[in-house]
C-alpha cells in the first residue's frame, strides 16, 4: 500500500488547557478545522498514524538528543504533564511494533534514525491525538525531530526524512497516515510568550501549501529564531510532512493567531 494521508496541525498546550481564554470565534474555527481533519483522517482508513513532532525535554535532554527518533513500542503513556492542567486524561496509547519496525527498517535505508521502545507523550503528541483520534483506537508511530536546541538537523535532511517515510510506506501492505505537528512562530517560556508573527507564519504556510521544497529550505535557523522565536524551529515537523507528500500540494483549512494559545494555530492537509 502507500501513504494515504498527510497533514499538519498545531499542538500548543493552551489549545486544551486554556480554551476559555481564546476568542470564542477563533476557537470555534480551530475546533472546526480539527473536526474536518479528524473526518478526513478517518475516511483515509489508515492502519497506523505517524505523528512527526517535537517533544519538549520530556524524553530527550541535552545529554542524549538524537536528531531523529522513532518509537517502536506496543504502547505509549501520555500526557506526561499534569492531566488536570492539560485537560487530557492520562492513558495508554496503542502502538504497533510490527508496523513500526517495518517502517523504521525502510526509513533507515535512506536516513539514520534512533529508535525508542519507551516513550512518554507530552502535549506535542497528545493535543493532536485528543482532537484527531479521540477514541485512541488507531496505532501511533511517534517520530521526534530535535527542534529544541542546536545542533539541529538541517532542513534538507528533515525533508529527506519525510521522503524516506513515504518511500518506506510505499513498500508496506499497511495504509499509513502522517501528521506533522508544531507551532510555527511562538516564543514559549519567555517574556514574549503569546507573541505571534502572523506575516511570517502565513508566508511559511504559502510555501508549505505549494510544497515548494526550495522555498521551505531557504530558511536559516538564525532567521527563524529572529522571526519565529525558538518555537519556530518546529517548522521542521511541517517540512517533514511536506517531504512525505513530495509531488503533492496542499490546503490550509485553518490558521488562527491566538495569543492565549501562544501560537498561530494551523490545520493543513496535502492532496495526495
Amino acid at each position: 500500500m502507500s501513504l494515504v494521508f498527510a497533514g499538519v496541525c498545531s499542538h500548543g498546550p493552551g489549545i486544551t488547557a486554556r480554551t476559555e481564554s481564546a476568542d470564542s470565534a477563533q476557537y470555534a474555527r480551530l475546533k472546526a478545522g480539527y473536526e474536518r481533519m479528524r473526518n478526513a483522517l478517518r475516511d483515509a482508513r489508515p492502519d497506523a498514524l505517524v505523528v512527526i513532532g517535537a517533544e519538549h525535554f520530556a524524553n530527550f535532554f541535552m545529554n542524549n538528543m538524537p536528531s531523529f527518533a522513532m518509537g517502536i513500542a506496543q504502547n505509549y503513556m501520555g500526557p506526561i504533564e499534569d492531566p488536570d492542567w492539560l485537560r487530557i486524561p492520562r492513558r495508554n496509547i496503542p502502538g504497533n511494533p510490527v508496523i513500526s519496525r517495518q517502517l523504521l527498517d525502510g526509513v533507515m535505508q535512506e536516513v539514520d534514525v534512533s529508535y525508542c521502545e519507551e516513550w512518554k507523550f507530552d502535549h506535542g503528541i497528545m493535543v493532536p491525538l485528543h482532537h484527531l483520534t479521540p477514541d485512541y483506537d488507531l496505532p501511533v508511530i511517534p517520530v521526534n525531530i530535535n527542534c529544541q536546541a542546536p545542533p539541529m538537523a538541517p532542513l534538507h535532511r528533515v525533508y529527506a526524512l519525510g521522503q524516506a517515510i513515504r518511500h518506506a510506506a510505499d513498500k508496506m501492505p499497511e495504509r499509513i497516515a502522517v501528521i506533522g505537528t508544531g507551532g510555527i512562530s511562538h516564543w514559549p517560556c519567555t517574556p514574549d510568550s503569546g507573541t505571534i508573527n502572523e506575516a511570517w507564519d502565513r508566508d511559511f504556510l504559502e510555501r508549505w501549501k505549494r510544497n515548494d521544497r526550495t522555498a521551505m529550505l531557504d530558511y536559516t535557523d538564525d532567521e527563524t529564531y529572529a522571526q519565529g522565536g525558538q518555537g519556530g524551529y518546529e517548522i521542521r515537523t511541517f517540512i517533514a510532512a511536506a517531504g512525505a507528500a513530495a509531488g503533492s500540494t496542499g490546503e490550509i483549512w485553518c490558521y488562527e493567531p491566538i495569543p492565549a494559545f501562544s501560537c498561530g494555530c494551523t490545520i493543513g492537509v496535502m492532496a495526495l
